[in-house]
């Protein structure tokens, strides 16, 4: 029997790991893929072909226990399923000739999270709580003074980005003042420099109208407020939105994704206090989607706005609410009463 038999397959790990490098994917994402199926053979403490849909069990749960989320946990689930399908394509032969027994993949029917269930409904709130919380949160800023009120209008930007046109919160705070054209297009166009890549794929750049009042916003930030923080935007390399935070260089540092996240939660115990808990910046990026879709901008480009490769996931973020249901089925009766009376609906 072969080395790599005796040590269970471990060195397969090693392998699997090359071939997604081969693919072209991030360092981080296949580090990631390579950290849970390591740790699910931890856990199983046997060869890959003894690992059983019970030691993924066993394993989900106690990373549930642990407080990983559902999206995280199908991920987990996705990994491991990768790696059994490399094994089995590379060395099921070999294992059935050798042991006797063919390589399965334990991620079974059961255990295998669905999709939709991994993502889980995130419903935004209406188009008038939401504009009830900007506007409150506007009206707000001018009666901060000093770091305050730069702290404020940063984190009100960074939000009516989310709101406005959909930017995911890892999108946003590697923006540069450089990435903004206001003179390109009707509104003016925004670099996305740093997109969510598929699969670890990279970044995926796009370029993003400034719709929605996003170019008077935008103006007005970069006129009025950015630079009171002091520094020179050097050929537009400075952040966009930055932190009190200094580089060795001595520029500002950008603004985390936590301090962003915590500026949107404060507004809301504020001034939508109702949404306290359940207002993060990922049912902003519902919001935006669902608001355009209900203000006539097509599926196709909603998702090009959001980033989306496919209509599928852009329906996802669309919420179409219970009243308009009702009023489009009204409308196709009345239209199909119109038809078999000869005329409109009385």
């Amino acid at each position: 029997m072969s080395a790599d038999l005796r040590a269970g397959g471990t060195s397969w790990v090693d392998e699997f790991v090359l071939a997604l490098a081969a693919r072209g994917v991030t360092d981080r994402w296949i580090l990631q893929q390579r950290a849970w199926v390591e740790q699910l053979l931890a856990f199983a403490a046997c060869p890959v072909w003894e690992v059983q849909p019970a030691d993924v069990d066993g394993w989900l749960v106690a990373a549930r226990e642990r407080g990983t989320g559902p999206q995280t946990r199908g991920q987990m689930v996705q990994a491991v399923y990768r790696f059994y399908a490399f094994v089995e394509t590379r060395y099921g032969a070999w294992v059935r000739e050798a042991v006797g027994r063919p390589v399965v993949c334990p991620v079974d029917e059961f255990n295998r999270p669905r999709r939709l269930a991994r993502v889980g409904v995130r419903i935004p709130p209406s188009a008038q709580e939401v504009e009830l919380l900007f506007t409150a949160w506007r009206f707000h800023l001018p009666s901060l003074q000093g770091a305050g009120f730069l702290a404020a209008a940063r984190d009100y930007v960074a939000a009516s980005l989310w709101r406005r046109l959909g930017l995911r919160i890892n999108e946003t705070v590697r923006l540069r003042a450089g990435d903004w054209y206001p003179h390109a297009g009707t509104y003016g166009i925004l670099h996305v420099r740093c997109g969510k890549g598929a699969r670890g794929s990279g970044p995926r750049e796009r370029l993003v109208p400034a719709i929605d009042g996003t170019d008077r916003l935008l103006a007005w930030w970069l006129t009025e407020v950015r630079p009171q923080f002091g520094d020179e935007p050097a050929g537009g390399q400075a952040v966009l939105l930055p932190s009190r935070q200094h580089t060795l260089e001595g520029r500002y540092r950008p603004a985390c994704a936590s301090t962003l996240r915590d500026g949107l939660a404060s507004a809301v115990a504020q001034w939508l206090p109702a949404w306290t808990g359940r207002l993060t910046p990922h049912p902003l990026r519902h919001f935006c989607a669902s608001h355009l879709y209900a203000c006539g901008v097509g599926l196709e480009a909603v998702g090009a706005l959001l980033g989306h490769r496919w209509l599928s996931t852009t329906a996802q973020y669309v919420h179409v609410p219970a009243e308009r249901i009702e009023r489009c089925w009204q409308q196709a009766n009345d239209r199909l009463t119109g038809r078999l009376l000869g005329g409109p609906a009385p």
